[in-house]
């Protein structure tokens, strides 16, 4: 069940959950603020918490709407599309044979059956760039685990219209959006690194920031230079 704070031109949806801690989260594309707090937690807490997080809100409110939309896709063409921070563009390849994918110098080869639609075309570039991102985090993990000391239980690569990334502490799984396979590649390894360390320090806290400064001390260059980058044009339903 939801339950609206106005908090005069800000609205926030709060949800109660069986959590020990509350979370505050901004959501593109519009700024649209949910807290999720302990079921046990006073509305009048929460009133209180959501209050002294106002400025912060509103930062992160004009950030989101700040931030450049990539034009909508059409698969058509000589469309640009971006694989690892490098603009490509689309040649469409028609031939009755199974689909594939290969990336040129300068092409993104999109091999497709006689007649496909934009929808099918979308669906095999998203598996793609699915199977790139999987492909590219075992090296980084494989990298940082030791270094931060955790471990991550399992790996789910999957398109989220909200986040770069999340974790579970408790199961110790960790989920990365497919987007980040057209980011620069240190944004991937500063999303993986930024989870990782949630694994030790669940909170955005003094701890956590502590913990970034030390394994990644350039980590802010990395978060503004994934921020500064057009994101998905999309309806996000959140």
């Amino acid at each position: 069940m939801v339950t609206r704070l106005d908090l005069g031109s800000i609205s926030v949806d709060v949800v109660r959950k069986g959590i020990k801690n509350i979370h505050l989260g901004i959501y593109p594309p519009a700024g649209k603020v949910r807290i999720a707090a302990p079921a046990w937690m006073e509305l009048d807490a929460i009133r209180l918490f959501a209050i002294n997080k106002l400025a912060w809100i509103r930062q992160q409110q004009k950030k989101l709407r700040a931030q450049m939309r990539e034009t909508p896709r059409e698969y058509l063409e000589r469309e640009s599309h971006y694989v690892w921070g490098r603009r490509y563009l689309l040649r469409i390849v028609e031939r009755d044979a199974a689909p594939s994918i290969e990336l040129t110098h300068r092409h993104l080869n999109l091999q497709v059956r006689p007649g496909s639609d934009a929808a099918k075309r979308e669906a095999l570039l998203a598996d793609w760039y699915r199977a790139q991102l999987k492909q590219a985090v075992p090296a980084l993990l494989a990298k940082w685990e030791p270094v931060i000391g955790v471990c991550v239980e399992r790996l789910y690569v999957q398109h989220m219209k909200t986040k770069w990334g999340s974790c579970n502490t408790v199961a110790r799984h960790i989920r990365l959006n497919t987007e980040l396979a057209k980011k620069p590649p240190e944004c991937l390894e500063y999303i993986v690194v930024h989870e990782l360390v949630h694994l030790r320090e669940p909170t955005h806290n003094a701890n956590f920031v502590a913990l970034m400064d030390r394994y990644m001390p350039h980590w802010r260059d990395c978060r503004d230079m994934l921020n500064r980058l057009p994101v998905r044009n999309e309806h996000w339903d959140c």
